[in-house]
């Protein structure tokens, strides 16, 4: 969980970031956070699987999570 590990390394040099997945990857990617020390950080998380979904409905599927992504990086 490559995605993980470069969200901690944004986050101790006070950069904020967060992580896109699929329902799939939610266990090991709460597993990498608190093996990290970052138990409970916030992350974006779109149905699974994705990879069958075309350009257009990623794009609709992905506006639905805008907002999120603004308050994750933007909340002090």
């Amino acid at each position: 969980m490559c995605s993980v590990h470069d969200t901690v390394e944004f986050e101790k040099r006070g950069i904020p970031a967060t992580v896109v997945l699929t329902r799939a990857f939610r266990n090991a990617c709460e597993v990498q956070f608190r093996s990290k020390g970052m138990e409970g950080h916030p992350y974006i998380e779109l149905p699974h699987p994705v990879s069958q979904l075309s350009a257009e409905q990623m794009r609709q599927l992905t506006l639905g999570y805008v907002d999120e992504v603004v308050r994750q990086l933007t909340a002090a």
